[in-house]
């Protein structure tokens, strides 16, 4: 992609209502602009950005055996009814009239309307265990929109529901979401850490959030450095093996994670001080098992091995896609700009085209473009100083830059920049190229 011709439309100001770092630098670099409060348009960086989450989100559900669909956004008021949920969950519902007056609403969650097919479609024990997930926009209309896609009004999200037909396999099952949870964050570039959440009625220790760590975290978390030093990719784990998932579950639970609202001053004290760490955090996912609280009241039941009927056992597991934008800026960014994790970086490489015009500049250059491919390398091609685009390229965070001025280019050589660290090296073309990849 050409910079002279892209909608990248960066600022040099931060603008006066951006109030945390991952608001401000959005809005800098031209990944977002606001439309409304709380509902942003994600420009084309942006965007390449979120469809790289999603992809390694929905990659990693899949390999936990869940199955995507798609659900409305537009849901029938009924169905909320049906659950009890549709007086009770407040104004941030959006509630809306057809043509026609008939009660509907823009759904905020979608656990009555999977409930609703799943009773439509599976009879029997012998259809179940299923996961199913989707990759939507929803709305939740805050009464106080802040901080960018961080606590947004619109936003993306992944939301999962399994159905079992007992305990037992439902804890299974979101044993299966824990651990394509960590691999999904740590594909990310991010430290993410379980930590107990509030079950409220259900009850139980099946509530989770995960919390990644960041310095402009909204809460204060505390936890074991055992979490630091597990490779979650690894083959130690495996979604088939229950017995893996168990060993895995044990693992998370047993080294101490807390936030401030739950923090345990005497278990704390338990735990080696060369091994106590702490620090902000901001969370990015649940995973909550409810048992029959949908599936009782609106009619799922499968016929069980002795032919009678069970309401099925289900849980939810979500996690913010948008959210995870502003979350990895907030993890990973310096007093120049943002500093993208080669997984999700909008390209790999910022191409900086020193002196356009300069017959040996401009043929490396095109050169560089077509070998890595027009989707792999931002080629800053304007007609502006080096120091602006050295500016831009450090704000928009690109892992690689491959810098081309006019005495290296003559002797076929360019300067390539890591974003993260900032080392430069001074190489051919060929071995900046091998390096980038």
């Amino acid at each position: 992609m050409r910079l002279s011709r892209g909608l990248v439309p960066t600022l040099k100001e931060t603008p006066a209502e951006a109030q945390i770092t991952s608001h401000r630098l959005m809005l800098r670099a031209g990944l977002v602009r606001q439309t409304s409060a709380g509902i942003y348009a994600w420009l084309p960086l942006g965007y390449r950005v979120l469809r790289n989450i999603e992809r390694i989100v929905r990659e990693e559900q899949d390999a936990a055996g869940a199955q995507e669909l798609l659900m409305p956004t537009i849901q029938p008021a009924e169905l909320w009814r049906e659950s009890g949920r549709y007086e009770d969950y407040g104004k941030e519902m959006l509630r809306i009239r057809d043509r026609h007056e008939r009660e509907m609403l823009y759904g905020p969650t979608n656990e009555e309307m999977i409930t609703d097919l799943m009773r439509q479609s599976v009879k029997s024990y012998r259809e179940l265990p299923q996961i199913l997930y989707h990759i939507q926009w929803k709305f939740r209309d805050e009464v106080r929109p802040r901080f960018g896609v961080m606590r947004g009004r619109e936003f993306l999200m992944k939301d999962a529901y399994s159905f079992d037909l007992d305990y037992a396999g439902a804890v299974v099952s979101y044993r299966k979401m824990m651990l394509a949870y960590m691999r999904t964050f740590q594909r990310l570039g991010l430290k993410a850490i379980p930590m107990v959440a509030d079950t409220g009625p259900i009850g139980g220790d099946l509530s989770h959030e995960f919390i990644i760590l960041a310095p402009t975290g909204e809460s204060q978390v505390y936890y074991n450095a055992a979490f630091e030093e597990i490779d979650y990719s690894s083959d130690a784990f495996s979604h088939a093996s229950a017995e893996d998932l168990q060993r895995f579950f044990g693992l998370m639970t047993s080294q101490y994670a807390a936030t401030d609202e739950k923090h345990d001053i005497d278990a704390w004290g338990k735990v080696a001080p060369d091994r106590r760490r702490e620090g902000r955090g901001i969370e990015v996912g649940h995973i909550f098992y409810f048992g029959t609280k949908y599936s009782e009241p609106m009619g799922f039941r499968v016929a069980g091995p002795d032919g009678k009927p069970a309401a099925a056992e289900m849980g939810s597991y979500g996690i913010g896609v948008s959210r995870l934008v502003g979350a990895v800026i907030e993890a990973s960014h310096d007093a120049d700009g943002i500093v993208w994790p080669d997984s999700v970086a909008p390209f790999k490489a910022a191409l900086l085209n020193l002196k356009r015009g300069d017959a040996a500049c401009d043929a490396i250059c095109e050169d560089v473009c077509a070998r890595l491919g027009a989707d792999h390398v931002l080629y800053d091609d304007r007609d502006e100083r080096a120091g602006v685009k050295f500016a831009d390229a450090d704000l928009m965070g690109h892992p690689w830059q491959i810098v081309v001025g006019p005495r290296g280019a003559a002797n076929g050589r360019v300067e390539l920049k890591r974003r993260a660290g900032g080392q430069r090296e001074e190489l051919s073309v060929e071995d900046a190229l091998a390096r980038v990849g």
